[in-house]
């Protein structure tokens, strides 16, 4: 079909979205569950997410919500999200809603604001172009389908389920219905041929898999198992992105099991792949820890968590709890810690600061423990900036193996550049002022605590 070369509302051209043929010949036939058959009320619902919807119908456009609110309400779940999926173009939905913004480079999403900084994402229904062609791994491209290609261009079955708000149905073309009752979690299509084309994808099934407390369908298993590797081509940052996500999820515990048992943990931290397995067991119980501390609301900072992530590797590489404290000893095992933390992380866009941080909590571990029963610790250690943060980290692990539950924790709050993984800090206005990582300081000075 030709294209329209005019500007649409967002400014951009139409040129970018030609509309091609759709790959699927023949589309397959949708499972229609009538409202008395499935458990999903609209008072459930997001109330600006039902506006849009209705909104979307009002202008002769189908509108339907998709994806994990769909699946989160069909289990009596309550959604974090709720995200839309219409017919209409990007442009088309921008002119019923001028309280929106486009963004997105791949595919683009129109996203609808309402008071509160609350935010509606809608995206046009997508072709299958990514599903079914030979070619490029993930083209760009921004070419719009049916509701049948869309539900196939969906990672997982459970998350490409429709409701459509006129006659309160839901549709589902994949069997994601009969997975989310069952409890299985099961990639759309071919496993092998969807994880080839965008690997990450392993990492979402073994999310939704601990998360939801279901298992993962033999055929997706054996591909995560099989393509694990192909991990390692995606971008750093992504895989960081990913995996910071899962950690602060409240199901860390569950996932490091599925990604221990699964190979793909030692694909991204090599260190996990040379240890026996009596070495990482407590993996599970350390995260359970961090579970713990989210689901009461507070925020781990990205250097403790992967400190505990890390942690069964480093004990067990460095017998952290016999360390040396002071002198040049202290020093040596403290850069030999640091260059070793720089091999493990390298597939993960980790920035330096975080890393020297994870160092101090490491190498201050035998001090904590050998005075964790007593009050009289040190002056020059109580006097120190990660003093606090020491101590927290240390009672964590204590409640992972068994002892007291850990009260009151003090981390410091991540900041701008931690947020942001790998890119440099902010530079201060001042170099005095300037507040440097924690560092490792030298034999000569007394070592890392600064004792004598």
């Amino acid at each position: 079909m030709e294209s329209r070369g005019c500007k649409s509302q967002d400014g951009f051209s139409n040129t970018l979205f030609k509309e091609q043929k759709p790959v699927l010949t023949q589309s397959p036939a949708a499972k229609i569950i009538p409202r008395d058959a499935h458990p999903i009320s609209r008072k459930n619902i997001d109330r600006e997410a039902l506006k849009v919807m209705y909104r979307l119908r009002d202008g002769g456009y189908s509108a339907y919500l998709v994806g994990g609110g769909v699946r989160d309400l069909y289990l009596g779940r309550t959604p974090k999200d709720f995200d839309l999926s219409t017919s209409a173009h990007p442009g088309e939905v921008r002119k019923i809603f001028r309280n929106s913004r486009t963004i997105g480079r791949r595919f683009r999403l129109v996203q609808v604001f309402f008071k509160g900084n609350h935010i509606v994402e809608v995206s046009t229904l997508r072709s299958s172009s990514e599903y079914d062609l030979e070619g490029a791994v993930l083209p760009a491209n921004n070419t719009f389908g049916t509701l049948a290609e869309d539900a196939f261009r969906r990672d997982l079955t459970i998350n490409a389920i429709f409701y459509e708000v006129g006659n309160f149905t839901v549709i589902d073309y994949v069997g994601g219905v009969d997975d989310l009752e069952a409890g299985i979690v099961r990639l759309v299509g071919e496993p092998e041929k969807r994880l080839i084309r965008d690997p990450v994808r392993s990492l979402r099934a073994i999310r939704h898999a601990a998360r939801l407390g279901f298992s993962i369908d033999p055929a997706t298993w054996d591909a995560i198992a099989v393509h694990g590797d192909k991990l390692l081509l995606c971008p750093d940052s992504r895989l960081r992105d990913e995996i910071c996500r899962d950690l602060r999820g409240v199901a860390a515990s569950s996932w490091s099991e599925l990604m221990l048992k699964s190979g793909v943990l030692a694909i991204l931290l090599p260190g996990y792949g040379k240890l026996a397995a009596a070495d990482y067991r407590d993996l599970p119980r350390i995260l359970a820890v961090a579970d713990r501390i989210h689901k009461q609301g507070e925020t781990l900072p990205d250097h403790v968590l992967f400190a505990l992530l890390l942690l069964p590797w480093a004990r067990a590489e460095f017998d952290l709890y016999h360390a040396p404290v002071r002198g040049q000893d202290a020093f040596i095992f403290s850069r030999n810690l640091r260059a070793a933390l720089d091999a493990q992380l390298c597939h993960l866009n980790i920035s330096r600061a975080i890393k020297e941080e994870m160092t101090v909590l490491f190498s201050a571990l035998p001090m904590v423990k050998a005075f964790a029963r007593e009050s009289d610790w040190p002056k020059k250690f109580r006097n120190k900036s990660y003093f606090s943060e020491a101590v927290s980290f240390f009672r964590i692990l204590e409640e992972a193996c068994g002892g007291p539950r850990a009260g009151d924790i003090a981390f410091r709050k991540p900041v701008a550049a931690e947020r942001g993984g790998g890119g440099r800090p902010r530079r201060r206005r001042s170099s005095r002022s300037r507040q440097r990582p924690a560092q490792v300081s030298s034999g000569r000075r007394g070592g890392i605590f600064g004792l004598k």
